[in-house]
């Protein structure tokens, strides 16, 4: 199958529309008749149903492809957003050469990712991945340098483990508070939501890895 295919195994849900609309008619929302502020950033799965149903199809379109072979003629985009793809590619000189092929000069690229910060073991399943070998978590210097070598030029860079951190502790408090959200990442990931979120958070916790974001520009 592949890498590419054992990621793409690893995110299918199978019935994932259907379980995000019910869960949104659960919460009390007409979802013929959505609003922006209905939606959290757990359904981009289901992105061009939802965008629809908000009436916004006339301002966002989404396109499916590999992030290795763009499907886009070079220097299309003046800005480019990566969240949380880098951590299922191991070609990231690609990766970020395909991304800047894409890019007018002068452009702004975004990246937001699971980085590693320190030694010690990542525990499986993930958000992002089921097994190790579908796993490709690097370090601040590995992107640093994929960037520059592509034709970016990184303006900054900081560590987001404190918001996360405490996003998760607001989080378990609500639900120890008011029981399990109807939306939530559960819907998204299924039955092995509770140990994929603890195993990221323990090694977050443990100073393995932290989200990082990046902002780089085109040279």
């Amino acid at each position: 199958m592949g890498t590419e295919g054992d990621v793409a195994k690893h995110y299918r849900h199978g019935a994932l529309e259907r379980a995000v609309f019910d869960a949104l008619t659960a919460a009390g929302k007409d979802i013929a008749r959505l609003e922006v502020a209905d939606l959290t950033d757990e359904f981009v799965a289901v992105a061009t149903a939802l965008t629809q149903r908000c009436g916004l199809s006339d301002r966002v379109s989404f396109r499916q492809g590999s992030a290795l072979a763009l499907p886009f003629d070079a220097a299309t985009f003046d800005a480019a957003i990566l969240i949380h793809v880098g951590m299922n590619i191991s070609d990231k000189r690609r990766l970020f050469g395909e991304a800047r092929r894409v890019l007018k000069p002068s452009a702004r690229f975004g990246v937001y990712d699971i980085l590693r910060i320190g030694k010690g073991r990542i525990c499986y399943p993930t958000p992002w991945a089921a097994r190790e070998e579908t796993s490709f978590v690097e370090d601040i210097g590995t992107y640093r340098d994929l960037l520059s070598e592509s034709g970016f030029r990184v303006e900054a860079e900081s560590s987001r483990a404190d918001d996360a951190l405490a996003l998760w502790q607001a989080m378990r408090e609500a639900r120890a508070t008011h029981g399990p959200p109807v939306l939530g990442l559960h819907i998204l990931m299924g039955s092995e939501a509770p140990l994929r979120l603890a195993n990221v958070i323990g090694a977050l916790e443990g100073g393995v890895i932290a989200p990082t974001q990046i902002l780089a520009r085109t040279r």
